[in-house]
Parts: structure tokens; sequence; C-alpha cells
């Protein structure tokens, strides 16, 4: 009988055993076999969610091609600019550079004996600083007006005053050397008298 009991005993012991293994295991198992289901099957988009995830894309999408094609007309505008800037300076340079070799012809032509003047060559040296005006006007530099003008600092250079009774005070009253400009800058201002 004792050993009946003894058995009854183990196996009730037995039994608790796997009863509790079992209880400890199943929640485990559970778990584990949920992360592998989630892992192994994500959970698919409805076509709405499918539809805004494409949407917000497309517009991320949209947003950056038209950054970057604002970029772009910004650096076509910029190097426009930069283009006529320089086309700019290099022509200023070079009629800078010319207009002394104008005033030497401009003094020359003023200044020529009378024998000189009535030969036929010297009517080509017309031709020649008529051809250089031509070229001066066709790259947009004018003369700067200024005998009969109102002085302006900008585009005048006073050497001097003087007295006139043809001007009224401030106007040139006389243009020593032509000043020029290009558009709206100075190449070189004219040097001029002014009315007292």
């Amino acid at each position: 009988m004792n050993q009946n009991v003894e058995n009854n005993d183990n196996e009730e012991l037995e039994n608790e055993e796997v009863a509790q293994d079992m209880v400890e295991e199943t929640p485990v198992e559970a778990a584990e076999e949920s992360a592998e289901d989630a892992a192994e099957e994500p959970r698919e988009l409805t076509l709405e969610e499918q539809l805004e995830a494409a949407q917000t894309e497309a517009a991320k999408n949209l947003e950056g091609q038209q950054r970057a094609m604002a970029d772009l007309a910004n650096a076509r505008k910029r190097f426009e600019r930069q283009t006529q800037l320089s086309y700019t300076n290099a022509t200023i340079e070079v009629v800078g550079k010319l207009l002394p070799v104008m005033d030497d012809f401009d003094r020359a032509l003023e200044n020529v004996p009378a024998e000189v003047a009535e030969n036929s060559w010297f009517e080509g040296l017309g031709g020649v600083m008529r051809k250089m005006n031509r070229i001066l006007e066709g790259i947009n530099a004018e003369r700067i007006p200024a005998v009969g003008e109102v002085f302006d600092p900008n585009v005048h250079e006073a050497l001097s005053t003087e007295p006139s009774d043809e001007y009224e005070s401030g106007v040139v009253t006389r243009e020593l050397q032509g000043g020029y400009r290009i558009g709206d800058r100075v190449v070189r201002p004219a040097l001029v008298y002014v009315a007292e």
C-alpha cells in the first residue's frame, strides 16, 4: 500500500510537472508563433493607403522638380547677366583705349595747315574718322553732350569756371575733351569749363 501511495504521488507529481510545462510553454510558443507570422507576412496596405502613399511621394517628387527647375532658371539668368556685364566691361575698356587716338585725330583735323587740307588724301583721313565714329555708334558708345548743358558731375569733369555773357551760372561753356558713355555707364567724363 505504501508503494501504491508512493506510485500515486509520483504520478501526481509527474502530471503536475507536465501541466506546468504546458502552461509555461504555451504563452512562449504562442508569442514565438505570432512574431514569426508578423515577420513572414507584412500587413497589406489598403488601396486608400497605397493611393495616399503614392500621392505623398508624387508631391515630394514634384516639389523637388520645381526646385530644380527654379534653380536652373536662376542660374541661367545669373549667367546671362554675368555675360552681359562682361561684354559691357570689355567694350568700355576697348572704347577707353580708343578715345585718346580719336582725340588726337580730332586735334589733327582741327589744326591742319591750309595747303595740306587741299590734298585729296586728307579727305581720306576725314573718312577714317567718320568710320571710327560709326563703330562707336555701333557699340552704343555715345558722346556726352556738354556745351550749353547744365553741369552734371556724373558726366562732366570741371576744369575751371569762367565768366560768360552767353550762358547762365552752372552751365558748361566750353568742352576741352569729349566724354563718352555706353548705356548708363560713363566711359570717360567730358572735360569742361563752367560759367560762373
